[in-house]
């Protein structure tokens, strides 16, 4: 979904002021599922040309904080940025080469997703990440 009129009417919709750098970094988010800092960088720098590193955080902050974006950040890995947002999904994490594909929310009975202690909190999101090794990484590799 990196059609421009679409990703303008989001920011629009996220009450953002639609700008090229915006609408560059939203676009880079959608085209690279799971992209860190670095990529996304890369990404907007080969649509607009030169843009600061700073440029992009500040983006990718405001994009975070209006809901357009969502920030993970499993264990031992850097930031990284989806535009999957509104759903309870997870994410399965590649202990070898770092790979994140989304896993959709458990299905049937999930106690481990109910909480046994809410304490008081009004809990609208459970975070799971599942690790292994990614299909590439499983397969013998012949030289």
């Amino acid at each position: 979904m990196s059609d421009t009129v679409e990703l303008e009417q989001l920011l629009r919709g996220a009450a953002l002021r639609v700008t090229r750098p915006r609408v560059s970094v939203l676009a880079a988010v959608y085209d690279h599922p799971h992209a860190d800092t670095d990529s996304i960088i890369g990404a907007v720098r080969q649509n607009l040309g030169e843009v600061s590193h700073q440029a992009v955080y500040d983006v990718l902050r405001a994009l975070t904080t209006a809901g357009l974006v969502r920030r993970i950040q499993p264990s031992g890995s850097v930031a990284r940025y989806e535009s999957r947002v509104g759903d309870n999904h997870h994410h399965v994490v590649c202990r070898s080469c770092g790979a994140i594909s989304d896993v959709d929310c458990a299905v049937g009975d999930t106690p481990c997703l109910t909480a046994s202690n809410d304490h008081g909190y009004t809990i609208d999101e459970a975070e799971v990440v599942y690790w292994g090794l990614c299909p590439d990484c499983t397969t013998p590799h012949r030289s």
